[in-house]
């Protein structure tokens, strides 16, 4: 069995990634190490420290030391910390938003995406900006940052998080497609669905899509 090592940065995020693993990949091993302080240190630091990567590095390593086949990261605002992870771990870890771009970038050159964590618009931004350029894209992101949804979320009420959510979207209904940015946004896929006519993507899915596919490839090595 394949033992995927999800890290977390905030509870909120665990639902939709499992929930993703069952319909995609139901025969790996999912298993959670969260640390939800991480989201609240970060959100109080204007950049990502030295001393926040530092820490989130080495969760990552102790997650690989549970016998991991591969690492997904589930919160998007530590891109620079999971490039580091990257760098020194000999199994695949993957950014929650790197497979989505990819399906985004597929589909126009026109892209929206809703997000609800400040703090991960900017890392967001860079990642998305940084994948357009080696792949020789002219695509362009407009990102609307939905103020209070991931607070009420974290008190328990996913459906006023929905609604704010979807009552945005209709502000990127030019777009070819839009991202819902986090996994805890994906929640309000259907809900998003229904205000507008362009594909809506989240994260969880097509991460486990890439995951399975890196962890697969590296076992026939």
């Amino acid at each position: 069995m394949n033992r995927i090592v999800l890290l977390h940065a905030t509870p909120v995020a665990m639902a939709p990634i499992h929930a993703a693993f069952n319909e995609v990949w139901p025969e790996a091993e999912a298993i959670n190490l969260l640390d939800d302080g991480l989201s609240v240190d970060r959100a109080r630091e204007k950049g990502l420290s030295l001393a926040l990567t530092d820490r989130f590095v080495r969760l990552g390593e102790y997650g690989f030391s549970m016998q991991a086949q591969g690492i997904l990261v589930t919160c998007s605002a530590f891109g620079p910390a999971i490039d580091r992870l990257s760098a020194t771990l000999p199994v695949p870890v993957h950014k929650p938003n790197e497979a989505m771009f990819m399906e985004a970038v597929a589909q126009g050159k026109n892209i929206g995406m809703l997000a609800t964590f400040g703090p991960a618009v900017e890392t967001m931004t860079d990642e998305f900006d940084e994948y357009v350029s080696q792949h020789d894209s002219q695509a362009k992101l407009t990102t609307i940052l939905v103020d209070d949804a991931i607070d009420l979320l974290k008190k328990g009420d996913a459906e006023s998080h929905n609604r704010l959510v979807a009552a945005r979207a209709k502000e990127l209904a030019h777009c070819d497609v839009i991202m819902l940015a986090h996994f805890s946004t994906s929640r309000a896929a259907e809900s998003v669905r229904e205000q507008v006519a362009i594909p809506v993507l989240t994260a969880p899915h097509a991460a486990v899509k890439r995951m399975k596919a890196s962890v697969l490839a590296a076992a026939k090595e």
